[in-house]
């Protein structure tokens, strides 16, 4: 008899560790379920929010063509009609997430803009003074550099005679 429940008692110890053990499987699995759960919502709500990129891409060759005909219009009756669709569609391009990017008075940065060409002036050298085609960024993400010109700083010599 007391060799059964000997036998009994190490038989219920095998069955708890094992028990413990697919226990503690269980719960790595869980949270590597919970870590994928979590990606896949990151990966989609990324997916979602630059789903529209190439449609706003093309649509700025709109925006550039609005802004370049307005200086024609200054005329035309129709000027204030054509102002109020361009201001229309910005309003809603905006809703979903471009945003021109600032760069008159600033700091060249090669991430959000393009340099066309350089100027000597007295501007602080990289400092940008002309925006050739406005830059836009879609949420965090440019997807479309500004061309712009810099300054180059004129150096004291360079101002002197060359004779």
């Amino acid at each position: 008899m007391s060799e059964d429940l000997e036998q009994l008692k190490k038989d219920l110890e095998s069955q708890v560790k094992i028990a413990e053990d697919r226990l503690n499987q269980l719960k790595y699995l869980q949270a590597d379920f919970d870590n994928y759960r979590k990606w896949s919502e990151k990966d989609k709500s990324s997916i979602i929010a630059l789903a529209n990129e190439n449609l706003i891409k093309d649509l700025l060759v709109i925006l550039d063509d609005f802004q370049q005909a307005l200086p024609s219009l200054e005329q035309e009756q129709n000027k204030e009609g054509i102002l109020m669709v361009r201001k229309k569609m910005m309003k809603i391009l905006t809703e979903y997430g471009l945003s021109p990017i600032e760069c008159i008075g600033k700091k060249f940065d090669p991430n959000f803009h393009e340099v066309i060409c350089r100027e000597k002036c007295s501007e602080e050298s990289n400092t940008i003074i002309e925006d050739f085609s406005t830059g836009y960024q879609l949420k965090s993400k440019v997807i479309r550099p500004s061309k712009v010109k810099i300054a180059e700083q004129i150096t004291e010599n360079e101002g002197e005679n060359n004779g």
